[in-house]
C-alpha cells in the first residue's frame, strides 16, 4: 500500500472477494512525501480493518535503484527506474519477504492483467490509458505466480468512484513519477553528480554553445539547450561522452530512426521465441506501440526494426514488445 488511490482500492477488491488481507508499506527514501504516505495508508488500512506492516528497504532501495540511477546517467543513458523497481524490489524483495512470512500472494495496484494457460501470461490493462505493463516486462514466471493485479479489470474512473464512496482519505492521490526526486530530475543529477560543462555541436561540428553536464540532457530534448539566436529550434541528438560535446540539430528528421539494439533480454514466458519475431514495441511509457520485427543481432543482444520510423530512441529506456493485448517481453535500448 503506497497511501495512493489504486493500491487502496485493490486491497478493498480483495477483501470482497474473500482475501485475508494485510496492507505493507516500503519505506524506501527519507522525504516528506514518504512521511505522509504511510499516513495514508495507515488510515486506510484502519478504516478497511485490516494489519498494517511497514518493511524498510531504505539501504536495499539506495544501493539498487539510486545509485543505479545515477550511473546509468554518467554513461549517457536515461535510465527508467520504476522497470528496475518493480523487479528487484517491489517485486522482488517484497515479495520474497511476504512468501518467507507465509502469504501465498503479493498484490499490487499496477494496472495489468494476468492469465494462466501453459504459463502466466502479462496482458494489457483494461482501461488502455493506465496500462501499466510496460512497467513489468522484467518480471518472471516465478514472480508471476505468486503476484495478484486486482486493478487489471478496472476503469480508473470506477477506482476513483469506489474510493470517494468509501470515503478514502486518498481518493484524488497519484503516485509521483520517480519517488526518490522532491524536484525535478536535473537538480537532483546536479546535487548527486559533478557536471563537466562542455560545447554543443551541430552535425556539421560546428560549436553552437555550450553544455552544463551531458547527463543533464536526453535524446530528442528540444528546451533548455540555451542557444540563442537561431531561426528554428535545435534538438539533442547525439551525446559524445569521450569528447564531452552534445550534438544538437535543426532538423527533427534527424531524430527518427527505423532500427536499435537492446540487451538485458526477458521474455515473460522464460523461453525464448522463435526469432524474427512480429510486435508491436513501445519505446517509451507514453509512446504508441508501433509494428516492428524483433531479429538476432548476437547471443546477447537482439535488433528491433520498424516499419515505420521513431522518433527519439533513447538509450537506457526499456523497448518493450506486445502481440495483441500480450505482453510478450522486452530489453533495455543499447
Amino acid at each position: 500500500m503506497s497511501g495512493g488511490v489504486d493500491s487502496s482500492v485493490s486491497a478493498v477488491l480483495l477483501k470482497k472477494n474473500g482475501f485475508e488481507v494485510e496492507g505493507v508499506f516500503l519505506k524506501l527514501i527519507d522525504l516528506p512525501s514518504f512521511k505522509k504516505a504511510e499516513k495514508r495508508a495507515r488510515k486506510v488500512a484502519k478504516k478497511l480493518e485490516i494489519p498494517f506492516r511497514v518493511f524498510d528497504l531504505r539501504k536495499e532501495f539506495r544501493k539498487i535503484i539510486v545509485k543505479s540511477f545515477l550511473e546509468e546517467y554518467l554513461t549517457g543513458r536515461t535510465p527508467n527506474p520504476c522497470v528496475v523497481c518493480n523487479r528487484e524490489i517491489k517485486l522482488g524483495l517484497l515479495l520474497k519477504k511476504a512468501r518467507s512470512l507465509g502469504f501465498d500472494f503479493l498484490a499490487t495496484g499496477h494496472y495489468v492483467r494476468k492469465e494462466k494457460r501453459k504459463k502466466y501470461r502479462l496482458l494489457v490493462g483494461k482501461d488502455k490509458k493506465k496500462d501499466q505493463s510496460y512497467f513489468l516486462w522484467r518480471l518472471t514466471q516465478n514472480q508471476l505466480k505468486y503476484i495478484l493485479f486486482p486493478m487489471g479489470d478496472c476503469l480508473k474512473t470506477e477506482v476513483k468512484e469506489l474510493s470517494k464512496g468509501l470515503k478514502l482519505p486518498v481518493a484524488e492521490k497519484e503516485s509521483q513519477e520517480i519517488c526518490f526526486i522532491p524536484g525535478t530530475t536535473g537538480e537532483f543529477l546536479k546535487k548527486n553528480l559533478k557536471p563537466e560543462p562542455g560545447e554543443i555541436v551541430d552535425t556539421e561540428g560546428n560549436v553552437v554553445g555550450q553544455h552544463k553536464g551531458l547527463f543533464l540532457y536526453t535524446i530528442g530534448q528540444r528546451r533548455g539547450t540555451k542557444i540563442g539566436g537561431a531561426a528554428k529550434p535545435f534538438y539533442v541528438l547525439d551525446k559524445d561522452l569521450k569528447r564531452n560535446l552534445l550534438v544538437v540539430t535543426q532538423k527533427e528528421k534527424d531524430l527518427e530512426q527505423k532500427e536499435l539494439v537492446c540487451d538485458k533480454i526477458n521474455w515473460i514466458s522464460g523461453e525464448k521465441p522463435k526469432l524474427p519475431l512480429k510486435v508491436r514495441a513501445k519505446i517509451r511509457y507514453r509512446h504508441k506501440a508501433a509494428s516492428a520485427v524483433v531479429r538476432p543481432y548476437n547471443s546477447r543482444i537482439l535488433r528491433v526494426v520498424f516499419s515505420d520510423p521513431q522518433r527519439a530512441i533513447t538509450p537506457g529506456q526499456s523497448v518493450v514488445f506486445y502481440r495483441g493485448s500480450e505482453l510478450v517481453g522486452g530489453g533495455m535500448i543499447k
